[in-house]
């Protein structure tokens, strides 16, 4: 396995993104914490939102960039949290796979980009390793909300230092 593949799916930068997300049952997921923008759900939701746009355009689907960032949060809350959390453990195994496919990584990756700006072109390992960043960025915000929660580190271990 390599680095890439173990920042979206293992121990890369931090706690397994799996081990991030463990124990976490609807309530806490969707709790607020005063000050802070988004839930765990919004996060988490937020992550499986991009990483599935990525993987879009790396299958050579033409999915459009969202006109606001608003569109990258969700509206409502109507998803279950298992369902959630399951989209984006998946959404992360398919990115990690990708990350471990040196012929995918060098194939040529359409992206599209915010109205008037034209589709930039880039290599799938490029898209990828803007997944792996988003992922850690906001799976940080998670396990600051956890840690803010009382509830880190989780059942199967994480960083406590």
């Amino acid at each position: 396995m390599n680095e890439l593949q173990r920042t979206l799916t293992s121990n890369g930068v931090g706690a397994p993104p799996a081990h991030v997300l463990e124990a976490l049952d609807d309530a806490m997921a969707r709790r607020r914490y005063s000050g802070v923008p988004h839930s765990i759900y919004e996060e988490v939701w937020h992550l499986a939102f991009w990483q599935d746009l990525s993987l879009d355009w790396i299958a050579g689907k033409s999915t459009p960039y969202p006109e606001h960032a608003l569109a990258g949060f969700p509206t409502t809350e109507t998803e279950q949290w298992a369902v959630v959390r399951e989209r984006f453990l998946r959404g992360a195994e398919q990115a990690g796979a990708i990350a471990g496919d040196a012929t995918q990584l060098q194939a040529s990756v359409v992206c599209l980009s915010r109205e008037p700006d034209p589709p930039r072109t880039m290599t799938a390992r490029e898209q990828i390793e803007g997944v792996a960043a988003h992922n850690a960025y906001h799976l940080g915000r998670v396990v600051l909300l956890r840690q803010l929660f009382g509830a880190w580190p989780p059942p199967s271990g994480g960083d406590t230092w």
